[in-house]
Protein backbone atom coordinates (compact mmCIF):
# COMPACT_ATOMS: atom_id res chain seq x y z
CA UNK A 1 0.00 0.00 0.00
CA UNK A 2 1.24 3.50 -0.79
CA UNK A 3 2.51 5.34 2.25
CA UNK A 4 0.26 8.02 3.67
CA UNK A 5 1.28 10.92 5.88
CA UNK A 6 -0.94 13.25 7.85
CA UNK A 7 -0.48 15.90 10.50
CA UNK A 8 -3.54 16.88 12.54
CA UNK A 9 -4.06 20.63 12.46
CA UNK A 10 -1.50 22.48 14.62
CA UNK A 11 -0.39 19.17 16.18
CA UNK A 12 3.16 18.54 17.42
CA UNK A 13 3.00 15.08 15.85
CA UNK A 14 2.50 13.39 12.51
CA UNK A 15 0.78 10.09 11.67
CA UNK A 16 2.34 7.85 9.04
CA UNK A 17 0.36 4.84 7.82
CA UNK A 18 2.30 2.21 5.93
CA UNK A 19 0.83 -1.25 6.67
CA UNK A 20 1.74 -3.25 8.63
CA UNK A 21 2.96 -0.16 10.51
CA UNK A 22 1.57 3.05 11.89
CA UNK A 23 4.20 5.50 13.12
CA UNK A 24 3.43 8.57 15.22
CA UNK A 25 6.42 10.91 15.05
CA UNK A 26 6.80 13.83 17.43
CA UNK A 27 8.22 17.21 16.49
CA UNK A 28 10.47 16.97 19.57
CA UNK A 29 11.36 14.12 21.97
CA UNK A 30 8.57 13.27 24.42
CA UNK A 31 8.42 11.44 27.72
CA UNK A 32 6.34 8.30 27.26
CA UNK A 33 4.95 5.87 29.82
CA UNK A 34 3.67 2.48 28.65
CA UNK A 35 3.88 -1.25 29.15
CA UNK A 36 5.15 -1.69 25.59
CA UNK A 37 6.65 -5.09 24.78
CA UNK A 38 10.04 -3.70 23.77
CA UNK A 39 10.45 -0.35 25.57
CA UNK A 40 8.22 -0.41 28.66
CA UNK A 41 8.15 2.04 31.54
CA UNK A 42 9.31 5.65 31.33
CA UNK A 43 11.08 6.44 28.06
CA UNK A 44 12.16 9.51 26.13
CA UNK A 45 11.45 8.89 22.44
CA UNK A 46 10.68 10.58 19.14
CA UNK A 47 8.21 7.94 17.94
CA UNK A 48 5.48 5.50 18.91
CA UNK A 49 4.79 2.71 16.42
CA UNK A 50 2.13 0.04 15.85
CA UNK A 51 2.98 -3.28 14.20
CA UNK A 52 0.17 -5.41 12.78
CA UNK A 53 0.77 -9.15 13.13
CA UNK A 54 -1.41 -12.22 12.60
CA UNK A 55 -1.24 -15.72 14.08
CA UNK A 56 0.56 -17.01 11.00
CA UNK A 57 3.32 -14.46 11.67
CA UNK A 58 3.92 -15.89 15.15
CA UNK A 59 3.70 -19.71 15.04
CA UNK A 60 4.05 -21.60 18.31
CA UNK A 61 7.55 -22.85 17.50
CA UNK A 62 9.14 -19.38 17.30
CA UNK A 63 10.04 -16.75 19.88
CA UNK A 64 7.46 -14.00 19.29
CA UNK A 65 9.71 -11.39 20.85
CA UNK A 66 12.57 -12.22 18.51
CA UNK A 67 10.32 -12.12 15.44
CA UNK A 68 8.89 -8.75 16.43
CA UNK A 69 12.30 -7.29 17.26
CA UNK A 70 13.61 -8.42 13.87
CA UNK A 71 10.69 -6.83 12.02
CA UNK A 72 11.10 -3.58 13.93
CA UNK A 73 14.83 -3.54 13.23
CA UNK A 74 14.23 -4.16 9.52
CA UNK A 75 11.84 -1.21 9.49
CA UNK A 76 14.35 1.04 11.30
CA UNK A 77 12.01 1.53 14.26
CA UNK A 78 14.23 0.23 17.06
CA UNK A 79 14.01 3.59 18.83
CA UNK A 80 10.20 3.64 19.01
CA UNK A 81 7.86 2.59 21.78
CA UNK A 82 6.10 -0.32 20.08
CA UNK A 83 2.46 -1.42 20.23
CA UNK A 84 1.63 -4.79 18.65
CA UNK A 85 -1.85 -5.56 17.34
CA UNK A 86 -3.69 -8.07 15.17
CA UNK A 87 -6.19 -5.37 14.18
CA UNK A 88 -6.00 -3.98 10.65
CA UNK A 89 -3.91 -0.84 11.22
CA UNK A 90 -5.73 0.91 8.38
CA UNK A 91 -8.73 1.04 10.72
CA UNK A 92 -7.01 3.26 13.27
CA UNK A 93 -9.02 6.11 14.77
CA UNK A 94 -7.85 9.56 15.89
CA UNK A 95 -9.58 12.01 18.22
CA UNK A 96 -8.66 15.33 19.77
CA UNK A 97 -10.04 17.17 22.80
CA UNK A 98 -9.25 20.67 24.07
CA UNK A 99 -10.06 21.68 27.65
CA UNK A 100 -8.99 25.14 28.81
CA UNK A 101 -5.35 25.35 27.63
CA UNK A 102 -4.77 21.58 27.39
CA UNK A 103 -4.99 19.56 24.19
CA UNK A 104 -5.09 15.75 24.23
CA UNK A 105 -4.79 13.68 21.05
CA UNK A 106 -5.50 9.97 20.90
CA UNK A 107 -4.74 7.38 18.25
CA UNK A 108 -6.02 3.87 18.76
CA UNK A 109 -6.52 0.57 16.97
CA UNK A 110 -9.53 -1.22 18.38
CA UNK A 111 -10.49 -4.88 18.17
CA UNK A 112 -12.35 -6.87 20.81
CA UNK A 113 -11.78 -10.44 19.67
CA UNK A 114 -9.13 -11.06 22.34
CA UNK A 115 -11.61 -9.74 24.88
CA UNK A 116 -11.70 -10.48 28.59
CA UNK A 117 -13.62 -9.42 31.67
CA UNK A 118 -11.35 -8.11 34.39
CA UNK A 119 -10.96 -10.66 37.17
CA UNK A 120 -12.27 -13.50 34.99
CA UNK A 121 -10.27 -15.14 32.21
CA UNK A 122 -12.70 -16.44 29.60
CA UNK A 123 -10.43 -19.09 28.00
CA UNK A 124 -12.14 -18.82 24.62
CA UNK A 125 -10.40 -18.56 21.24
CA UNK A 126 -11.07 -15.29 19.33
CA UNK A 127 -13.22 -15.30 16.19
CA UNK A 128 -11.88 -12.12 14.58
CA UNK A 129 -8.46 -10.46 14.78
CA UNK A 130 -8.04 -7.44 17.01
CA UNK A 131 -6.81 -6.00 20.28
CA UNK A 132 -6.84 -2.49 21.79
CA UNK A 133 -3.66 -0.45 21.46
CA UNK A 134 -3.83 3.22 22.34
CA UNK A 135 -1.56 6.24 22.50
CA UNK A 136 -2.60 9.56 23.99
CA UNK A 137 -0.48 12.70 23.74
CA UNK A 138 -0.94 15.65 26.11
CA UNK A 139 0.19 19.15 25.20
CA UNK A 140 1.41 19.92 28.75
CA UNK A 141 4.57 18.49 30.38
CA UNK A 142 3.62 16.02 33.11
CA UNK A 143 5.46 14.89 36.22
CA UNK A 144 6.06 11.17 36.63
CA UNK A 145 3.16 11.01 39.09
CA UNK A 146 0.92 12.87 36.65
CA UNK A 147 1.90 10.51 33.84
CA UNK A 148 0.88 7.57 36.01
CA UNK A 149 -2.40 9.29 36.86
CA UNK A 150 -2.92 10.09 33.17
CA UNK A 151 -2.48 6.40 32.40
CA UNK A 152 -5.27 5.57 34.84
CA UNK A 153 -7.57 8.14 33.20
CA UNK A 154 -6.86 6.75 29.73
CA UNK A 155 -7.55 3.22 31.00
CA UNK A 156 -10.81 4.32 32.61
CA UNK A 157 -11.96 6.08 29.42
CA UNK A 158 -11.12 3.01 27.33
CA UNK A 159 -13.03 0.75 29.72
CA UNK A 160 -16.05 3.08 29.79
CA UNK A 161 -16.31 2.97 26.01
CA UNK A 162 -16.06 -0.83 26.03
CA UNK A 163 -18.68 -1.20 28.76
CA UNK A 164 -21.10 1.16 27.02
CA UNK A 165 -20.77 -0.92 23.86
CA UNK A 166 -22.11 -3.88 25.83
CA UNK A 167 -20.03 -6.44 23.96
CA UNK A 168 -20.37 -9.91 25.48
CA UNK A 169 -18.24 -13.02 25.21
CA UNK A 170 -18.93 -16.26 27.00
CA UNK A 171 -22.15 -14.76 28.35
CA UNK A 172 -20.46 -11.92 30.24
CA UNK A 173 -19.85 -8.26 29.39
CA UNK A 174 -16.18 -7.70 28.59
CA UNK A 175 -14.07 -4.80 29.89
CA UNK A 176 -11.10 -4.90 27.51
CA UNK A 177 -8.79 -7.31 25.74
CA UNK A 178 -6.14 -9.63 27.07
CA UNK A 179 -3.30 -7.78 25.37
CA UNK A 180 -4.33 -4.12 25.66
CA UNK A 181 -1.52 -1.59 25.73
CA UNK A 182 -1.63 2.14 26.45
CA UNK A 183 1.11 4.72 25.94
CA UNK A 184 0.87 8.24 27.38
CA UNK A 185 3.16 10.91 25.93
CA UNK A 186 3.93 14.45 27.08
CA UNK A 187 6.54 17.14 26.30
CA UNK A 188 9.83 17.40 28.16
CA UNK A 189 10.00 20.55 30.28
CA UNK A 190 10.85 21.46 33.88
CA UNK A 191 7.55 23.31 34.34
CA UNK A 192 5.47 20.16 34.81
CA UNK A 193 1.81 19.67 35.64
CA UNK A 194 1.67 17.75 38.90
CA UNK A 195 -1.79 16.19 38.67
CA UNK A 196 -3.86 14.64 35.88
CA UNK A 197 -6.97 13.34 37.62
CA UNK A 198 -10.63 13.79 36.74
CA UNK A 199 -10.79 17.17 38.53
CA UNK A 200 -8.14 18.62 36.19
CA UNK A 201 -8.20 19.97 32.64
CA UNK A 202 -5.50 17.44 31.72
CA UNK A 203 -7.59 14.54 32.98
CA UNK A 204 -10.75 15.80 31.29
CA UNK A 205 -9.00 16.25 27.94
CA UNK A 206 -7.37 12.80 28.09
CA UNK A 207 -10.63 11.14 29.02
CA UNK A 208 -12.56 12.85 26.23
CA UNK A 209 -10.00 12.12 23.50
CA UNK A 210 -9.56 8.46 24.45
CA UNK A 211 -13.29 7.88 24.88
CA UNK A 212 -14.15 9.42 21.50
CA UNK A 213 -11.45 7.49 19.61
CA UNK A 214 -12.37 4.26 21.36
CA UNK A 215 -16.08 4.65 20.66
CA UNK A 216 -15.42 5.14 16.94
CA UNK A 217 -13.00 2.21 16.89
CA UNK A 218 -15.51 -0.11 18.56
CA UNK A 219 -18.20 0.85 16.05
CA UNK A 220 -15.80 0.06 13.20
CA UNK A 221 -14.87 -3.30 14.72
CA UNK A 222 -18.52 -4.26 15.19
CA UNK A 223 -19.28 -3.24 11.60
CA UNK A 224 -16.33 -5.25 10.28
CA UNK A 225 -17.35 -8.33 12.27
CA UNK A 226 -20.93 -8.08 11.01
CA UNK A 227 -19.69 -7.83 7.43
CA UNK A 228 -17.50 -10.92 7.85
CA UNK A 229 -20.35 -12.89 9.42
CA UNK A 230 -22.70 -11.87 6.61
CA UNK A 231 -20.14 -12.91 4.02
CA UNK A 232 -19.61 -16.27 5.71
CA UNK A 233 -23.37 -16.84 5.97
CA UNK A 234 -23.78 -16.05 2.27
CA UNK A 235 -20.99 -18.44 1.34
CA UNK A 236 -22.64 -21.33 3.19
CA UNK A 237 -26.21 -20.59 2.13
Amino acid sequence: MQQELSRPMNAPLSIQLSPPFIVVSFAAPQRVLSWSMLRPGFQVVDRVAWLEVRNKDLPHDVDAGEVIRARIADAGLDDAVLLVTSRDVRRYRFAEACVEDVVARCLTTVGLSNSERVGMRLHQPPHFPGTINTMVHVSKPLSEAALIEAMSIATEARTLAVLEAGVQRGGVTITGTGTDCIAVAAPLHEDQVLYAGKHTAVGEAIGAAVYDAMREGIRDWESDCAAVQQSQSGATA
